[in-house]
């Protein structure tokens, strides 16, 4: 039984696209595997991506005649019609609830958020004790983020998604005295040099003084990815042999990128 708050990890961008929903699944099996109890709550009730991987993972149990850790799973617990302001407090008062409980009862809650403005995916930002922002290597994404001047390739202020970020980060200090740390996790950045990836650094690294968050190496662009979502499974799932011949250097190297992520974020928990 955990006596202690659970840490709340929400992976936002209000940018379809980024990989929320597969970083959200290998972040949930890592922790399990590291011996944590788990919730995952969907907040993007329209894709339900992520809902549907856990779909998909339990499926993949039944068929194989074998168990894997399963996080527990919550996905239309909060769903209210969002267009009066009762529907919005019913719903809103519902995922304070869902996220106080699951706190409670365990060790990392983790909250998939839609890919754009959302007044419940807001809320739940203002939970998070860690933000997680998958950010694709372009300037296309980085707008999200911050405004660039293209000519000077400056950063000229923060965007809609940072200023959100911003508000309920306050609202956090102001509402129990807690503290978010934002992590930006690049992915898809080109193993090969270029001019792009040069300035795309530039400017977050610009931007990270300002407003105070840090960037970690995300998930590089790999079709295995993609391939594990039907079966529900993720690249911590697959074993190697013990003479390491079990996968290939590129699951490796990929087993290695999601490793690396849970412990940058456990190493925000302190532990």
């Amino acid at each position: 039984m955990v006596t202690h708050p659970g840490h709340v990890v929400v992976v936002g961008n209000e940018k379809g696209g980024s990989g929320k929903s597969t970083v959200a699944m290998h972040l949930a099996v890592g922790f399990l595997q590291s011996g944590r109890k788990v919730a995952t709550v969907d907040l993007d009730t329209r894709q339900a991506t992520l809902t549907r991987y856990v779909a998909n993972r339990r499926l993949y149990t039944r068929a194989v005649g074998k168990d894997v850790l399963m996080p527990d799973h919550y996905g239309g617990e909060v769903t209210s019609d969002l267009t009066d302001p009762k529907g919005v407090k019913q719903a809103s008062d519902r995922l304070v609830l869902l996220l106080e409980g699951a706190r409670v009862n365990h060790d990392v809650v983790i909250v998939d958020t839609p890919g754009s403005d959302h007044v419940l995916s807001r809320l739940a930002h203002s939970y998070a004790d860690t933000l997680v922002t998958p950010l694709n290597d372009s300037f296309i994404d980085l707008d999200v983020l911050a405004h660039v001047d293209g000519q000077r390739m400056q950063v000229m202020g923060p965007s809609h998604y940072t200023q959100m970020v911003i508000e309920q980060k306050q609202k956090r200090r102001e509402r129990d005295g807690g503290t978010l740390e934002w992590i930006i996790l690049r992915n898809r950045v080109s193993s090969l040099a270029s001019r792009n990836t040069r300035d795309v650094d530039l400017a977050l690294r610009d931007l990270a003084a300002r407003v105070g968050f840090r960037v970690v190496p995300g998930f590089t662009e790999r079709v295995i990815y993609r391939e594990l979502f039907p079966i529900g499974v993720t690249i911590l799932d697959l074993k190697d042999a013990a003479d390491g011949k079990g996968l290939s250097l590129s699951h490796l190297a990929a087993r290695q990128e999601v490793h690396a992520l849970v412990a940058s974020i456990g190493a925000s928990q302190g532990t």
